[in-house]
């Protein structure tokens, strides 16, 4: 694919037509860049942005810190910009990612395929919004910029690793109808993977196992099951959990029992993520608010 190349799942990278793109090893440089990638359809308040990034130094500083990163912004993007367009649009107090620069983000393709999917159940996807799907999967190699703390991108982090679980369990829905186990199966063990305690998934895996005529392993799952709650959570499994596997330990499973739809209510393991996202929103948004504060002070001190 023509043009700019950047992927912000797993370890920053960027690419361009004759390789990789060189002049974006800071630190700082890959933040800025990060965030309006990510925040890519809306201009931001210079001001603002330096407050973000560079919150724990002066206004001063700060205004200079984004200066000097935006001039590394410009002159990596543009070294070799075939187009003649330039990718940031910068004036005195707002800048943004130019709309008709050529570029592409695996976060961008990402969030088209979740929104195209988006309130569809799993045993209702078509095969181009399915496939739409598999594909974002595999843009998320690992979590949004790992090694990196701060509240916005701790935010991202959280909201991004949702989606993906989502997806991924939406995907198990739609292959299990269709009868494709082992792959749905795959999708599984990579939510537990991430939420080992997912009760809701270990219930799906059971009955995966027991309808690919694996009973052995639809048993064993649901000892992980027990296992996972009581040491993460220190309870049982639920009852509907129990009873999945008192039927698949007296053989009365059969392939007309229907599996459980990706549109049941929210399982205490999502309320859990939500709670805990929650958090992440309001500490960033006291962080905002104390920003602008302090920029207003600074303002009527020198006016």
């Amino acid at each position: 694919m023509p043009g700019l190349r950047f992927r912000l799942f797993g370890k920053f990278t960027a690419h361009h037509d004759a390789g990789l793109l060189t002049g974006l090893e800071a630190t700082k440089d890959q933040e800025l860049l990060s965030y309006l990638l990510i925040h890519r359809d809306r201009p931001h308040s210079r001001e603002a942005l330096a407050s973000l990034l560079w919150g724990d130094t002066s206004t001063e500083k700060s205004k200079k810190y984004l200066r000097q990163a935006l001039w590394h912004l410009h002159a990596a993007l543009n070294c070799d910009n075939a187009n003649n367009s330039e990718v940031l649009m910068v004036d005195h107090d707002w800048l943004s990612l130019n709309p008709c620069s050529n570029l592409w983000t695996d976060v961008a393709d990402f969030e088209r395929a979740f929104s195209a999917a988006e309130g569809i159940p799993g045993r209702q996807l078509d095969s181009e919004k399915a496939l739409g799907l598999k594909d974002a999967v595999t843009l998320y190699n690992d979590d949004l910029l790992p090694g990196y703390y701060q509240d916005w991108i701790l935010f991202e982090r959280e909201r991004l690793q949702n989606m993906y679980l989502l997806m991924l369990d939406k995907l198990i829905v739609y292959l299990q109808f269709r009868g494709e186990y082992e792959v749905a199966q795959g999708y599984g063990a990579t939510i537990l993977r991430y939420d080992p305690a997912r009760e809701r998934t270990h219930r799906q895996l059971m009955h995966l196992y027991s309808l690919a005529g694996d009973r052995t392993s639809a048993l064993r799952q649901f000892e992980r099951c027990a296992q996972a709650l009581k040491q993460e959570l220190g309870v049982k499994p639920e009852r509907k959990t129990v009873e999945l596997y008192e039927r698949i330990k007296s053989d009365q499973m059969g392939h007309t029992d229907v599996p459980e739809n990706s549109h049941t209510s929210t399982s205490p393991d999502i309320l859990t993520r939500l709670k805990q996202l929650q958090t992440i929103v309001s500490g960033v948004q006291r962080r905002i608010q104390r920003d602008i504060k302090a920029i207003e002070t600074n303002k009527i001190s020198r006016g």
